[in-house]
């Protein structure tokens, strides 16, 4: 399947500053050797705690941050030497929705101006009416000229993927859009986005820290941590037989809604904290919570590999789990995800 969306090797060092002088101090690599693809109308999966790069590599992609180092190539270019002028055009087909709604949207400005001003960056004109695109996120048509502090969050996170899907993209990041949100909230946007994807044929990016809501969008998952991806594999593949260490680990914490299955399942307790990224663990950088760790682990770092058809995995010990150990159904299901 041909890649809408590839990155090779993709990093983002930052500066650290200290002192007065701001004295440079050392880099911190928010993004390290990231190598991904998005098919044309699938949804990828994007999970990892907290810190681990997440939104650091949605800003990459959107080139809101420019990479260090690697390529990031969408329907053939290379955005990473594109310009501010270059990647005008690439921005009408690539299209980002925020997870906190409210600071993404202009206080200042009415929703028609919100909704119309996407057309005057590209120096275009709006292909249908403002009430046209509310109608399609399921807002109506009073909401148009009203301010977005008068939205719910639900309505202002609509509002935000009105806005993504203005220029009609190809692509649509979602860093976290549903984690400030109730679970009846969530499961309303996530099922608008499912509808949406389905009309319009569109491809996410679709990254969470919620496992259940990516379970229930997603094509395909790639779990990160410390910002390398450990482990990619087709949604049901990961949930049945996660390879990695690291995945196995986080689907064990998600409780199950059965008491007794809580209660004999295998839970796989990870000790002590996510290390710096200042100061990462040389090898595998997951080998200080890791169960499986050896001697190899700190002198080598391993490199995805292919342990079968579609799934990759980071680890040197990774063995497919062939019996019951996996954890399909494991995972809690939002309201509304099995309509």
């Amino acid at each position: 399947m041909t890649a809408l969306l590839e990155t090779r090797d993709l990093v983002k060092r930052f500066p650290v500053r200290h002192g007065l002088t701001r004295r440079l101090a050392g880099h911190v690599t928010a993004v390290d050797g990231v190598s991904l693809h998005v098919a044309a109308g699938e949804t990828l999966g994007l999970v990892g705690e907290s810190g681990c790069g997440k939104s650091t590599l949605a800003r990459l992609l959107t080139r809101l941050e420019p990479p260090t180092s690697g390529s990031i190539r969408f329907a053939g270019q290379d955005l990473a030497e594109l310009d501010e002028h270059g990647l005008r055009p690439v921005r009408r087909e690539l299209q980002m929705v925020f997870q906190d709604p409210f600071s993404s949207l202009n206080p200042r400005q009415t929703v028609r101006r919100i909704l119309t001003s996407p057309f005057a960056y590209q120096g275009l004109k709006p292909d249908e009416p403002v009430e046209r695109l509310l109608e399609r996120v399921g807002l109506g048509p009073e909401h148009a000229d009203r301010h977005p502090h008068e939205f719910s969050g639900g309505q202002a996170q609509r509002l935000g993927i009105a806005r993504a899907l203005a220029l009609r993209p190809k692509l649509v990041v979602c860093d976290e859009p549903v984690s400030a949100l109730d679970v009846s909230v969530q499961a309303q946007i996530l099922n608008l986005l499912k509808d949406l994807q389905d009309e319009h044929g569109l491809a996410y990016l679709f990254i969470a820290h919620d496992l259940g809501a990516v379970r229930q969008i997603s094509t395909r998952i790639a779990v990160m941590y410390l910002g390398a991806v450990v482990e990619t594999a087709d949604r049901d593949t990961l949930f049945g037989t996660p390879a990695h260490p690291y995945t196995r680990a986080l689907l064990s914490a998600v409780p199950l809604p059965d008491p007794d299955a809580e209660r004999a399942r295998e839970r796989i307790v990870l000790h002590g904290d996510p290390p710096s990224p200042l100061d990462p663990p040389s090898g595998c950088r997951f080998r200080t919570r890791c169960p499986r760790a050896a001697d190899r682990c700190a002198g080598e770092r391993p490199t995805l590999r292919v342990i079968a058809p579609g799934h990759h995995v980071a680890c040197h010990f990774a063995e497919r789990n062939e019996g019951n150990e996996g954890n399909e159904g494991n995972i809690r299901h939002s309201p509304e995800s099995s309509q």
